[in-house]
């Protein structure tokens, strides 16, 4: 999916093609405050990174997995762990943030990107 291997970072629009064609899981890693102002619309997963080892069972690795959170931090921790455990994941470059800013789509339609 990357250009190469290395590569960890998935560009919103691009992240945001592959997941409406079924190509990725996307999993929000947002604490639940976080989640219940706005969160990408859709069959997003809502896993917050403290629960995500525990939990980490709950998603489907039969496609490649994006993780995302406010501004791509936490999202890159995760994606760097599936990583390691051998399952191809990414990382939203820029989190919501980024997402929300280049006008895609968030739900409740026009509710901010909360503080973390």
């Amino acid at each position: 999916m990357a250009d190469n291997e290395n590569d960890i970072e998935i560009s919103p629009a691009d992240a945001r093609a592959k997941f409406e064609a079924g190509e990725v899981q996307l999993v929000d890693v947002r604490e639940q405050s976080e989640w219940d102002v706005s969160r990408i619309p859709g069959d997003v997963k809502h896993i917050p990174l403290g629960e995500l080892q525990a939990r980490a069972g709950e998603i489907p690795t039969d496609k490649p997995v994006v993780f995302q959170c406010r501004s791509g931090g936490r999202s890159s921790m995760a994606a760097q762990a599936f990583r390691a455990a051998g399952i191809e994941a990414y990382n939203l470059t820029g989190g919501l943030l980024d997402w929300n800013a280049q006008g895609l789509p968030v739900e409740p339609a026009g509710a901010p990107v909360a503080e973390h």
